[in-house]
């Protein structure tokens, strides 16, 4: 008797990230539309890397729990605004 395969939907989700270099070397990376959601790494690409490791994990931790998956508006825009005090 053969298994049948479970159809398992998979599907993109993509946020914004800051990556800030941080005071002793490297990137800290903030995710502003998964609260906590941040990592670090020592090169540019490393962080990359490790912010998709971030997300994924935030991810599948809200879904393991059963949470609404935060879904970031496409219509969102990020701009440096400048304030003189």
């Amino acid at each position: 008797m053969r298994s049948k395969k479970r159809n398992i939907k998979k599907e993109i989700f993509n946020y914004t990230v800051i990556f800030e270099p941080a005071k002793e070397g490297g990137f800290v990376v903030y995710v502003p539309s998964l609260p906590g959601c941040h990592t670090q790494g020592e090169t540019l690409d490393e962080a990359y890397e490790m912010a998709q490791d971030a997300i994924y994990g935030y991810i599948k931790t809200l879904r393991e729990l059963k949470e609404e998956i935060p879904k970031e508006v496409e219509t969102s825009i990020v701009a440096r605004i400048p304030v003189k005090i």
